[in-house]
Protein backbone atom coordinates (compact mmCIF):
# COMPACT_ATOMS: atom_id res chain seq x y z
CA UNK A 1 0.00 0.00 0.00
CA UNK A 2 1.31 3.52 -0.82
CA UNK A 3 2.32 5.64 2.13
CA UNK A 4 -0.20 8.11 3.41
CA UNK A 5 0.12 11.69 2.24
CA UNK A 6 1.00 14.34 4.79
CA UNK A 7 -0.61 17.74 4.44
CA UNK A 8 -1.62 20.69 6.57
CA UNK A 9 -5.12 22.16 6.77
CA UNK A 10 -5.57 25.31 8.85
CA UNK A 11 -2.24 24.72 10.60
CA UNK A 12 -3.30 21.19 11.55
CA UNK A 13 -1.27 18.18 10.30
CA UNK A 14 -3.47 15.71 8.41
CA UNK A 15 -2.89 12.24 6.95
CA UNK A 16 -4.83 11.11 3.88
CA UNK A 17 -4.82 8.21 1.45
CA UNK A 18 -3.46 8.92 -2.06
CA UNK A 19 -6.26 10.01 -4.39
CA UNK A 20 -8.32 11.53 -1.59
CA UNK A 21 -9.71 14.99 -2.25
CA UNK A 22 -8.99 17.92 0.05
CA UNK A 23 -12.66 18.06 1.07
CA UNK A 24 -12.84 14.37 2.02
CA UNK A 25 -9.54 14.63 3.90
CA UNK A 26 -10.80 17.63 5.86
CA UNK A 27 -14.19 16.06 6.67
CA UNK A 28 -12.49 12.84 7.79
CA UNK A 29 -10.41 14.94 10.20
CA UNK A 30 -13.55 16.71 11.53
CA UNK A 31 -12.63 19.96 9.78
CA UNK A 32 -15.71 21.57 8.28
CA UNK A 33 -15.59 23.03 4.76
CA UNK A 34 -18.95 24.33 3.48
CA UNK A 35 -20.37 22.29 0.59
CA UNK A 36 -23.74 21.71 -1.06
CA UNK A 37 -23.20 19.57 -4.14
CA UNK A 38 -20.89 17.00 -2.52
CA UNK A 39 -22.08 13.59 -1.36
CA UNK A 40 -19.85 10.62 -0.41
CA UNK A 41 -21.84 8.24 -2.64
CA UNK A 42 -21.33 10.36 -5.77
CA UNK A 43 -18.41 11.55 -7.87
CA UNK A 44 -17.54 15.20 -7.17
CA UNK A 45 -18.66 17.81 -9.72
CA UNK A 46 -17.79 21.11 -8.03
CA UNK A 47 -20.85 23.06 -9.16
CA UNK A 48 -21.72 24.93 -5.93
CA UNK A 49 -18.27 26.51 -5.50
CA UNK A 50 -18.81 26.71 -1.73
CA UNK A 51 -15.93 24.38 -0.86
CA UNK A 52 -13.37 26.84 -2.21
CA UNK A 53 -10.09 26.78 -0.28
CA UNK A 54 -6.74 28.50 -0.60
CA UNK A 55 -3.68 26.46 -1.53
CA UNK A 56 -0.34 27.77 -0.29
CA UNK A 57 0.71 30.59 -2.57
CA UNK A 58 -2.72 32.23 -2.67
CA UNK A 59 -4.23 30.03 -5.38
CA UNK A 60 -7.95 29.29 -4.81
CA UNK A 61 -9.09 25.73 -5.52
CA UNK A 62 -12.27 23.67 -5.29
CA UNK A 63 -11.73 21.28 -2.38
CA UNK A 64 -14.03 18.54 -3.69
CA UNK A 65 -12.10 18.32 -6.98
CA UNK A 66 -8.54 18.89 -5.75
CA UNK A 67 -6.57 15.76 -4.83
CA UNK A 68 -4.26 15.91 -1.84
CA UNK A 69 -0.51 16.18 -2.45
CA UNK A 70 2.50 15.64 -0.25
CA UNK A 71 3.26 18.61 2.02
CA UNK A 72 0.28 20.57 0.67
CA UNK A 73 -0.73 23.53 2.83
CA UNK A 74 -4.41 24.48 2.78
CA UNK A 75 -6.36 27.33 4.34
CA UNK A 76 -10.13 26.92 4.49
CA UNK A 77 -10.78 30.56 5.32
CA UNK A 78 -9.40 33.98 4.45
CA UNK A 79 -10.57 37.32 3.03
CA UNK A 80 -10.72 36.15 -0.59
CA UNK A 81 -12.27 32.74 0.16
CA UNK A 82 -14.79 34.17 2.61
CA UNK A 83 -15.90 36.77 0.06
CA UNK A 84 -16.41 34.15 -2.67
CA UNK A 85 -18.45 31.95 -0.32
CA UNK A 86 -20.53 34.82 1.04
CA UNK A 87 -21.56 36.05 -2.40
CA UNK A 88 -22.45 32.52 -3.53
CA UNK A 89 -24.56 31.86 -0.43
CA UNK A 90 -26.32 35.21 -0.65
CA UNK A 91 -27.31 34.55 -4.25
CA UNK A 92 -28.72 31.18 -3.23
CA UNK A 93 -30.65 32.50 -0.25
CA UNK A 94 -32.14 35.51 -2.01
CA UNK A 95 -33.89 33.15 -4.47
CA UNK A 96 -34.76 30.54 -1.85
CA UNK A 97 -38.06 30.17 0.00
CA UNK A 98 -37.57 31.42 3.55
CA UNK A 99 -40.29 29.48 5.42
CA UNK A 100 -37.75 27.42 7.34
CA UNK A 101 -40.02 26.70 10.30
CA UNK A 102 -42.47 24.74 8.13
CA UNK A 103 -39.74 22.97 6.13
CA UNK A 104 -39.08 19.26 6.73
CA UNK A 105 -35.32 19.97 6.57
CA UNK A 106 -35.36 22.67 9.24
CA UNK A 107 -32.30 22.26 11.51
CA UNK A 108 -30.97 19.61 9.08
CA UNK A 109 -30.59 21.90 6.07
CA UNK A 110 -27.09 22.34 4.64
CA UNK A 111 -27.97 25.79 3.32
CA UNK A 112 -28.93 26.86 6.85
CA UNK A 113 -25.67 25.52 8.20
CA UNK A 114 -23.60 27.24 5.53
CA UNK A 115 -25.43 30.55 5.94
CA UNK A 116 -24.67 30.47 9.65
CA UNK A 117 -21.04 29.57 8.98
CA UNK A 118 -20.30 32.32 6.46
CA UNK A 119 -22.38 34.97 8.27
CA UNK A 120 -24.94 36.17 5.74
CA UNK A 121 -25.47 39.95 5.83
CA UNK A 122 -29.20 40.78 5.92
CA UNK A 123 -28.55 44.32 4.67
CA UNK A 124 -26.84 42.95 1.58
CA UNK A 125 -29.73 40.54 1.03
CA UNK A 126 -32.23 43.43 1.20
CA UNK A 127 -30.40 45.15 -1.67
CA UNK A 128 -30.53 42.08 -3.92
CA UNK A 129 -33.42 41.41 -6.27
CA UNK A 130 -35.52 38.48 -5.13
CA UNK A 131 -37.31 36.02 -7.35
CA UNK A 132 -40.61 37.72 -8.31
CA UNK A 133 -42.82 34.65 -7.91
CA UNK A 134 -42.65 31.30 -6.11
CA UNK A 135 -42.09 28.31 -8.35
CA UNK A 136 -44.51 25.41 -8.53
CA UNK A 137 -44.53 22.36 -6.28
CA UNK A 138 -44.92 18.89 -7.79
CA UNK A 139 -47.13 17.00 -5.34
CA UNK A 140 -48.08 14.19 -7.72
CA UNK A 141 -45.91 11.54 -6.09
CA UNK A 142 -47.74 9.78 -3.23
CA UNK A 143 -44.63 9.68 -1.03
CA UNK A 144 -42.71 12.94 -1.52
CA UNK A 145 -42.98 16.45 -2.97
CA UNK A 146 -40.63 18.40 -5.25
CA UNK A 147 -40.59 22.11 -4.34
CA UNK A 148 -38.67 23.97 -7.06
CA UNK A 149 -38.54 27.18 -5.02
CA UNK A 150 -36.33 25.44 -2.44
CA UNK A 151 -34.00 23.81 -4.97
CA UNK A 152 -30.38 25.02 -5.10
CA UNK A 153 -29.56 23.11 -8.33
CA UNK A 154 -26.78 21.11 -6.65
CA UNK A 155 -27.55 18.17 -8.94
CA UNK A 156 -27.32 15.52 -6.20
CA UNK A 157 -30.79 14.19 -7.00
CA UNK A 158 -30.02 14.07 -10.74
CA UNK A 159 -26.76 12.18 -10.21
CA UNK A 160 -28.35 9.85 -7.66
CA UNK A 161 -31.14 8.88 -10.05
CA UNK A 162 -28.81 8.41 -13.00
CA UNK A 163 -25.49 7.22 -11.56
CA UNK A 164 -26.65 5.17 -8.57
CA UNK A 165 -30.14 3.98 -9.51
CA UNK A 166 -29.70 3.86 -13.30
CA UNK A 167 -33.20 5.27 -13.84
CA UNK A 168 -32.54 8.88 -14.95
CA UNK A 169 -36.11 9.97 -14.27
CA UNK A 170 -35.00 13.57 -13.62
CA UNK A 171 -32.50 15.98 -15.13
CA UNK A 172 -31.91 19.71 -15.53
CA UNK A 173 -34.63 21.31 -17.63
CA UNK A 174 -34.43 24.68 -19.43
CA UNK A 175 -31.45 27.04 -19.20
CA UNK A 176 -30.15 30.10 -17.39
CA UNK A 177 -32.35 31.54 -14.66
CA UNK A 178 -35.19 29.22 -15.73
CA UNK A 179 -33.15 26.07 -15.04
CA UNK A 180 -34.88 23.60 -12.76
CA UNK A 181 -34.84 19.89 -11.93
CA UNK A 182 -37.63 18.03 -13.64
CA UNK A 183 -38.74 15.02 -15.62
CA UNK A 184 -38.65 14.47 -19.38
CA UNK A 185 -40.97 17.00 -20.97
CA UNK A 186 -41.34 18.70 -17.56
CA UNK A 187 -44.25 16.41 -16.74
CA UNK A 188 -45.37 15.41 -13.26
CA UNK A 189 -43.16 12.89 -11.49
CA UNK A 190 -45.90 10.26 -11.61
CA UNK A 191 -45.84 10.48 -15.43
CA UNK A 192 -42.11 9.70 -15.55
CA UNK A 193 -40.12 6.49 -15.08
CA UNK A 194 -39.55 7.37 -11.41
CA UNK A 195 -39.65 4.27 -9.18
CA UNK A 196 -40.32 6.27 -5.98
CA UNK A 197 -37.31 4.71 -4.25
CA UNK A 198 -36.68 7.97 -2.40
CA UNK A 199 -32.90 7.85 -2.82
CA UNK A 200 -32.98 11.40 -4.18
CA UNK A 201 -35.05 12.53 -1.20
CA UNK A 202 -32.63 11.29 1.46
CA UNK A 203 -29.66 12.91 -0.29
CA UNK A 204 -31.26 16.32 -0.95
CA UNK A 205 -29.27 18.82 1.18
CA UNK A 206 -32.20 21.25 1.44
CA UNK A 207 -35.99 20.90 1.52
CA UNK A 208 -36.60 20.72 -2.23
CA UNK A 209 -37.30 16.99 -2.07
CA UNK A 210 -39.12 16.10 1.13
CA UNK A 211 -41.42 13.27 2.27
CA UNK A 212 -45.10 14.07 2.62
CA UNK A 213 -46.46 14.67 6.12
CA UNK A 214 -43.00 14.47 7.69
CA UNK A 215 -42.96 13.81 11.44
CA UNK A 216 -39.77 14.14 13.48
CA UNK A 217 -39.10 10.85 15.34
CA UNK A 218 -38.05 10.80 18.99
CA UNK A 219 -35.98 7.62 18.69
CA UNK A 220 -34.85 5.04 16.15
CA UNK A 221 -34.99 1.25 16.18
CA UNK A 222 -32.53 -0.76 14.10
CA UNK A 223 -34.19 -3.62 12.22
CA UNK A 224 -34.36 -5.56 8.94
CA UNK A 225 -36.91 -5.01 6.17
CA UNK A 226 -39.61 -7.71 5.99
CA UNK A 227 -40.74 -7.20 2.39
CA UNK A 228 -38.35 -9.69 0.76
CA UNK A 229 -35.44 -11.99 1.49
CA UNK A 230 -32.62 -9.57 0.61
CA UNK A 231 -32.26 -8.52 4.23
CA UNK A 232 -31.92 -4.74 3.83
CA UNK A 233 -31.06 -3.02 7.09
CA UNK A 234 -33.03 0.00 8.21
CA UNK A 235 -33.59 2.38 11.08
CA UNK A 236 -37.26 2.91 11.89
CA UNK A 237 -38.05 6.33 13.33
CA UNK A 238 -40.53 6.03 16.19
CA UNK A 239 -42.59 8.71 17.88
CA UNK A 240 -44.67 7.51 20.79
CA UNK A 241 -45.78 4.03 19.76
CA UNK A 242 -45.93 4.69 16.01
CA UNK A 243 -43.39 4.35 13.20
CA UNK A 244 -43.19 7.72 11.43
CA UNK A 245 -40.30 7.28 8.98
CA UNK A 246 -37.61 4.88 7.75
CA UNK A 247 -34.00 5.37 6.68
CA UNK A 248 -31.54 2.85 5.32
CA UNK A 249 -28.73 1.39 7.41
CA UNK A 250 -25.44 2.33 5.72
CA UNK A 251 -23.56 -0.27 7.78
CA UNK A 252 -25.70 -3.16 6.52
CA UNK A 253 -23.77 -5.14 3.86
CA UNK A 254 -26.96 -6.12 2.00
CA UNK A 255 -28.06 -2.60 1.02
CA UNK A 256 -25.45 -0.10 2.27
CA UNK A 257 -28.21 2.35 3.13
CA UNK A 258 -30.25 2.00 -0.07
CA UNK A 259 -33.93 1.05 0.07
CA UNK A 260 -36.67 0.40 -2.46
CA UNK A 261 -40.05 2.11 -2.42
CA UNK A 262 -41.58 -0.64 -0.26
CA UNK A 263 -38.84 -0.58 2.35
CA UNK A 264 -38.67 3.21 2.61
CA UNK A 265 -42.33 4.19 2.38
CA UNK A 266 -44.40 1.03 2.85
CA UNK A 267 -44.57 0.91 6.64
CA UNK A 268 -48.18 2.02 7.21
CA UNK A 269 -49.31 -1.64 7.44
CA UNK A 270 -47.61 -1.83 10.84
CA UNK A 271 -50.45 0.10 12.44
CA UNK A 272 -53.32 -1.23 10.31
CA UNK A 273 -56.26 -2.20 12.53
CA UNK A 274 -56.68 -5.54 10.71
CA UNK A 275 -53.05 -6.59 11.13
CA UNK A 276 -52.64 -9.90 13.00
CA UNK A 277 -50.60 -9.52 16.18
CA UNK A 278 -50.99 -13.09 17.45
CA UNK A 279 -51.82 -16.62 16.25
CA UNK A 280 -55.38 -17.69 15.37
CA UNK A 281 -56.70 -21.25 15.44
CA UNK A 282 -60.01 -22.56 14.10
CA UNK A 283 -62.51 -23.75 16.69
CA UNK A 284 -66.06 -24.77 15.74
CA UNK A 285 -65.52 -23.27 12.28
CA UNK A 286 -64.34 -19.88 13.53
CA UNK A 287 -60.87 -18.36 13.95
CA UNK A 288 -60.17 -17.42 17.55
CA UNK A 289 -57.10 -15.98 19.27
CA UNK A 290 -54.68 -18.39 20.93
CA UNK A 291 -51.31 -18.24 22.63
CA UNK A 292 -48.16 -19.42 20.87
CA UNK A 293 -47.79 -22.65 22.83
CA UNK A 294 -51.30 -23.78 21.92
CA UNK A 295 -50.82 -22.84 18.27
CA UNK A 296 -47.47 -24.62 17.94
CA UNK A 297 -48.79 -27.77 19.64
CA UNK A 298 -51.69 -27.83 17.17
CA UNK A 299 -49.33 -27.42 14.18
CA UNK A 300 -47.06 -30.23 15.41
CA UNK A 301 -50.04 -32.53 15.87
CA UNK A 302 -51.43 -31.79 12.40
CA UNK A 303 -48.02 -32.21 10.76
CA UNK A 304 -47.63 -35.63 12.37
CA UNK A 305 -50.84 -36.72 10.62
CA UNK A 306 -49.57 -35.84 7.15
CA UNK A 307 -46.05 -37.18 6.77
CA UNK A 308 -44.77 -38.32 3.40
CA UNK A 309 -46.36 -37.43 0.06
CA UNK A 310 -49.53 -36.07 1.69
CA UNK A 311 -47.45 -33.13 2.98
CA UNK A 312 -46.30 -30.12 0.96
CA UNK A 313 -44.60 -26.84 1.92
CA UNK A 314 -44.92 -23.45 0.23
CA UNK A 315 -42.25 -20.92 1.17
CA UNK A 316 -42.32 -17.14 0.86
CA UNK A 317 -40.16 -14.51 -0.82
CA UNK A 318 -40.53 -12.42 2.34
CA UNK A 319 -38.51 -15.00 4.27
CA UNK A 320 -34.74 -14.88 4.37
CA UNK A 321 -32.66 -17.43 2.48
CA UNK A 322 -31.84 -19.07 5.82
CA UNK A 323 -35.52 -19.43 6.74
CA UNK A 324 -36.36 -20.91 3.34
CA UNK A 325 -33.48 -23.35 3.74
CA UNK A 326 -34.90 -24.50 7.09
CA UNK A 327 -38.36 -25.01 5.56
CA UNK A 328 -37.05 -27.29 2.81
CA UNK A 329 -34.87 -29.11 5.36
CA UNK A 330 -37.92 -29.69 7.59
CA UNK A 331 -39.92 -30.97 4.62
CA UNK A 332 -37.28 -33.39 3.36
CA UNK A 333 -35.73 -34.65 6.61
CA UNK A 334 -38.61 -34.50 9.11
CA UNK A 335 -41.70 -34.76 6.91
CA UNK A 336 -40.13 -37.11 4.38
CA UNK A 337 -41.19 -35.35 1.17
CA UNK A 338 -39.74 -33.31 -1.66
CA UNK A 339 -42.99 -31.41 -2.19
CA UNK A 340 -41.49 -27.96 -1.66
CA UNK A 341 -42.32 -24.90 -3.75
CA UNK A 342 -41.76 -21.15 -3.58
CA UNK A 343 -44.23 -18.34 -4.23
CA UNK A 344 -41.71 -16.35 -6.31
CA UNK A 345 -41.55 -19.16 -8.90
CA UNK A 346 -45.20 -18.78 -9.87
Amino acid sequence: MPDKIQLTIDNRPIEAEPGTTVLDAALAADLYIPHLCHHPDLDPVGVCRLCMVEVEGGRPAIACRTPVAQDMVIRTTGPQIDQIRRVSVELLIVNHRDDCLSCAQNNSCELQRIATYVGVDQQRLDRLRRTPAQRDVDTSNPFFDLDHSKCVLCGICVRTCGDLQGVSAIDFNYRGFDTKVGTFGDRAITESVCESCGECVVRCPVGALAPKDYVQPTREVKTVCTYCGVGCGMHMGVRGDRVVNVRGDRDNPANRGSLCVKGRFGYSFIHHPERLTGPLIRKDGELVEADWDEALDLIADRFAQHKGETFAAMTSAKCTNEENYLIQKLSRVVMGTNNVDHCARL
